[in-house]
C-alpha cells in the first residue's frame, strides 16, 4: 500500500463538478493499494499517518500530529501510485491490486483512519476525479507498507 500525503491548509475533491469532499486544515492523502496488500497494511498506514509529527508546533518545529492540531483527512483513490514507469514511456499497472480487493481495501483504510479520532472526506473510488488544494509548507511525503 502506498501514500503520498500532502499537508494542506484546504482541499476538495469534485465529480462530474459537484464537491464530494472538503476539509480544512489537515491532510490530503493519495492512497494506491497495490497486489498482496492486505487490512494490515491499512492498519499501519493509518496509525503511522495519524501520528507523524509534521505539523508545527509554537517554536515552528514540526512536532505535532494530525490528531494534536484536531486535523481533517480528505482521502483520495489513486491507482496510478502503483504504476510503474521503469520501461519505455507508458506506464504499467500491473502491480495495482484488481479494482474490487483495492475498493476494499481503500473503503476500510477510510475507516481505521476515522476510528483514529479524524474527521475524514474522500473521493469516489475509480471516479474521474479533480483535485484541488493549499499545500502547507509545502509537505509532502511518501510512505509504504
Amino acid at each position: 500500500m502506498k501514500a503520498l500525503i500532502q499537508r494542506v491548509l484546504n482541499a476538495k475533491v469534485t465529480v462530474d463538478q459537484k464537491i464530494v469532499g472538503q476539509i480544512g486544515q489537515g491532510l490530503l492523502i493519495f492512497l494506491g493499494v497495490v497486489k498482496g496488500d492486505e487490512k494490515e497494511n491499512a492498519d499501519f498506514l493509518a496509525r503511522k499517518i495519524c501520528n507523524l509529527r509534521i505539523f508545527e508546533d509554537e517554536n515552528g518545529k514540526m512536532n505535532k500530529s494530525l490528531l494534536d492540531i484536531k486535523g481533517e483527512a480528505l482521502i483520495v483513490s489513486q491507482f496510478t501510485l502503483c504504476g510503474d514507469v521503469t520501461r519505455g514511456n507508458r506506464p504499467g499497472f500491473e502491480a495495482a491490486a484488481e479494482p474490487l480487493k483495492a475498493n476494499e481495501l481503500y473503503e476500510y483504510f477510510i475507516d481505521q483512519v476515522q476510528k483514529q479520532g479524524v474527521f475524514v472526506q474522500h473521493g469516489v473510488f475509480g471516479a474521474d476525479m479533480k483535485v484541488k488544494l493549499l499545500n502547507d509548507g509545502p509537505v509532502t511525503f511518501w510512505l509504504e507498507k
